[in-house]
């Protein structure tokens, strides 16, 4: 598994990077990370993070006793990269996990139940609500919602696939937003589709943990 934790926090205005802000008291890097602790299918967890907090985040590791399966590597300038050092640090591995540590409410059934999916290629998403036009400054075309998805992490891919696929990106100098459409722009390879979570969202602006704290408090109110 990798988990990306290679950002600087700049969107969030906060003074360290947004894995180590708290939710509910913990770190939003730990809530992942507690979330696949149990889970022996995963055999080791790659977290990317930027060179300054690399021994920050070690000593997170550490004081959390999550042990010799979880290990930290310096990310990249980009996510993309950081997931190409994870994938090249994975060496050996068939399948790998792909996380992103500002998704702190993803549960662990979750992460079983992608884990368990059959397919190689397996992502989480969920039906768009809204209307979506395609435009600039003027509407250029209007895309239908109901043939559209919105992306989750957890993903699942065959790690030897993504990683040619990630090549051919460096080659080509292109840039993905993640690696489900990377992996299917190279490879054609089918992805399966699982049903998401609407409380999966990814922490990107402060109002955003606003809202996860309210889904987080829900959630410990109910005993999920």
């Amino acid at each position: 598994m990798i988990v990306l934790a290679g950002g600087i926090g700049q969107r969030m205005g906060r003074p360290v990077p947004k894995q180590f802000l708290l939710l509910g008291g913990v770190p939003l890097l730990v809530h992942v990370l507690e979330k696949v602790r149990g889970l022996d299918a995963i055999e080791r967890v790659v977290i990317t993070c930027p060179e300054d907090y690399l021994d920050a985040t070690a000593e997170l590791l550490e004081n959390h006793r999550f042990g010799a399966r979880f290990s930290c590597v310096v990310g990249g300038a980009t996510r993309q990269e950081s997931v190409y050092l994870g994938l090249r640090a994975l060496d050996g591995i068939d399948s790998v996990v792909v996380h992103e540590a500002v998704r702190p409410l993803a549960t662990a059934e979750e992460f079983a139940r992608l884990v368990s999916t059959p397919d190689e290629n397996v992502i989480y998403g969920t039906a768009i609500p809204f209307t979506v036009l395609k435009g600039h400054e003027y509407v250029e075309e209007l895309l239908e919602r109901e043939e559209l998805v919105n992306v989750q992490l957890p993903q699942k891919f065959e790690r030897a696939s993504l990683l040619e696929a990630h090549e051919s990106a460096r080659r080509e100098g292109r840039e993905f937003t993640e690696d489900a459409s990377l992996l299917y722009h190279y490879t054609g390879k089918p992805v399966r589709i699982l049903p998401g979570s609407e409380r999966n969202i990814k922490i990107t602006h402060p109002v955003d943990m606003v809202t996860s704290e309210a889904i987080y408090a829900d959630l410990v109110g109910r005993g999920s």
